[in-house]
């Protein structure tokens, strides 16, 4: 069984958690390969919210329509 590293151990069990930090933890603290790691996250959920909405129905969901980009206001948030 894998184990954790102290740093991502204090992350996972300390409380609230820093999402930055936990990201830069599981991989060492390498930006570059953590903004990798998010980009192909964000490409497989992309493509997996295409799939599905194809698959769905207008009168499944009521109208309602999945958008693949956030707004302007939930990306500020972050800033």
């Amino acid at each position: 069984m894998p184990t954790i590293s102290a740093a991502a151990y204090d992350i996972q069990y300390s409380g609230p958690v820093d999402e930055i930090a936990a990201a830069l933890s599981f991989h060492d603290g390498d930006v570059r390969a953590t903004i990798g790691t998010l980009l192909a996250d964000i490409k497989f959920l992309k493509e997996q919210l295409a799939i599905t909405q194809i698959g769905m129905s207008i009168g499944f969901t009521r109208g309602w329509q999945p958008s693949f980009e956030r707004d302007c206001l939930e990306e500020k948030a972050y800033a």
